[in-house]
C-alpha cells in the first residue's frame, strides 16, 4: 500500500486556555478536581497501608 492510501494519522492536539469557552472551562476544572480528589484518597490510603506497617513492624526511621 502507498504511503498516500494511508489513513491520515490524527494528532490531539491540546486547546489553550484561551481558546476554551466558560463552559469548557468549567468542565475541565471539575474532571480536575476530581483527579485531585482521586489523588488524595490514594494518598490517605498509602499513609494508612505505611502506618500499619510501621505499627506491626516498629518504625526505624
Amino acid at each position: 500500500m502507498a504511503a498516500f492510501d494511508e489513513e491520515p494519522i490524527l494528532v490531539n492536539t491540546p486547546q489553550t486556555l484561551e481558546q476554551m469557552s466558560v463552559v469548557e472551562l468549567q468542565a475541565r476544572i471539575e474532571t480536575l478536581k476530581t483527579g485531585i480528589a482521586a489523588c488524595e484518597a490514594e494518598i490517605e490510603k498509602k499513609k494508612a497501608q505505611k502506618s500499619a506497617a510501621d505499627a506491626l513492624f516498629g518504625d526505624d526511621n
